[in-house]
């Protein structure tokens, strides 16, 4: 934090000011701060042709405004804001100049100081005098926090592009045996043990550019990851000592890592292991449908896999069950998908007859039902594995 907002927070110039202090910012209406904003940033050099969406600049708008708002409310910012690391991070990743993000900040004091002054009466101007330091410690804090993560990220772009560095990544990354001297020499430029185990992170698409903004949270906490682009997205690799009984300044960044749509596995033979869990963590990711939230490990989306390996090289998984149950009318085709899903599920009838609200004979009959039309018996494991692929 900003030497000059920790002097200040929490504290308005004269105590009898606050009432009517915090009427003035109550008034102030977000939605028109950010059409505001949004009618001064695209003047900005940098910004009209930068790859910040549209959509973005608005959201963050809306977030940085909040938090000022609340940042008048009580003297200054409380606490890091989360939107000022965003707004860094992506902007430095846009490639849009320190400068130009330092412009749109001003333009952010520009329309907070214009809609503060817009709401305070002609009573009020010695009160807006004496709260101008709050407005200027409050927008200043905000630009700190900005330029810092902007500056970080920028740092970690150029580690990024050392050709280097991302040579010996790249080597990592191929699939295939590695020779142990190879290895160590590696893990010493990387400053890592070659056979740590290690967390392996992948994301694909428009998933990699939020997988970065997580990871740029374990650089702000000194647990660096390493990355590497991919045809498609991005692979990402850490130590994954501490992040099994995480500490308390891991627990949230690895909880937002989990929320994030990636593919997450483990090399538990460290460095010489990378390759694989890269290429495993990949798939997984690429498994994800646009609805889906959370990360993709091997335990959840294994079955997936599974299929798509099967389905690849043009081996029927369930032609046939599906052409069996054609048969059946739609109403019985339904609950003998419903039964049998459920207990593929469960492995319990019991459960899953309580799942299903029926009796657990209805639903043996239902299992035995679904053998005779199809031929595969869900009880029998080996043949359940069919439906398990196939299903997922």
């Amino acid at each position: 934090m900003s030497p000059a907002a920790t002097a200040g927070i929490g504290q308005h110039p004269r105590g009898t000011d606050g009432d009517r202090w915090l009427e003035i910012v109550d008034q102030i209406d977000v939605s028109a701060l950010v059409e505001a904003f949004m009618d001064l940033i695209f003047d900005i050099p940098g910004y009209a042709s930068s790859l910040v969406p549209r959509s973005d600049i608005r959201t963050t708008a809306a977030q940085a405004f909040d938090a000022m708002i609340e940042g008048l409310r009580v003297g200054g910012l409380p606490d890091v804001v989360e939107v000022a690391d965003r707004v860094g991070v992506s902007r430095a990743r846009a490639h849009v100049p320190l400068s130009s993000l330092m412009s749109a900040i001003h333009a952010d004091f520009q329309v907070l100081w214009g809609a503060v002054t817009r709401n305070a009466l002609p009573s009020d101007a010695e009160l807006i005098v004496r709260h101008t330091s709050v407005v200027i410690r409050t927008v200043d804090e905000y630009a700190y926090r900005a330029q810092r993560a902007y500056v970080s990220e920028r740092e970690r772009m150029q580690g990024e592009a050392t050709a280097v560095l991302q040579g010996h990544i790249a080597s990592l990354l191929q699939e295939g045996p590695l020779q142990d001297s190879h290895v160590r020499t590696i893990a010493g430029h990387l400053g890592l043990e070659p056979t740590a185990p290690l967390l392996v992170i992948a994301a694909v698409g428009s998933d990699a550019e939020h997988l970065r903004l997580v990871l740029a949270d374990f650089d702000r906490i000194g647990n660096r990851f390493f990355t590497h682009p991919s045809a498609d997205g991005l692979v990402a690799f850490a130590p994954r000592r501490g992040m099994e009984e995480p500490s308390a300044t891991f627990r949230e960044p690895l909880r937002r890592l989990r929320d994030q749509r990636v593919g997450l596995v483990d090399a538990d033979q460290g460095l010489s292991d990378l390759g694989r869990a890269a290429h495993v963590a990949l798939s997984l990711a690429r498994l994800l449908d646009a609805h889906e939230v959370g990360c993709m490990t091997w335990q959840r989306g294994w079955a997936r896999y599974m299929k798509r390996a099967v389905s690849e090289t043009g081996a029927p998984l369930a032609t046939d069950v599906e052409e069996a149950l054609k048969r059946c009318g739609p109403s019985e085709q339904a609950r003998l998908r419903e039964s049998v899903s459920s207990y593929l599920r469960t492995g319990n009838i019991g459960e899953s007859a309580q799942d299903l609200y029926c009796h657990r004979n209805t639903l043996s009959k239902r299992l035995r039902r679904f053998a005779e039309v199809t031929g595969v018996d869900p009880l029998i494991p080996i043949q359940a594995a069919r439906l398990v692929l196939a299903w997922s």
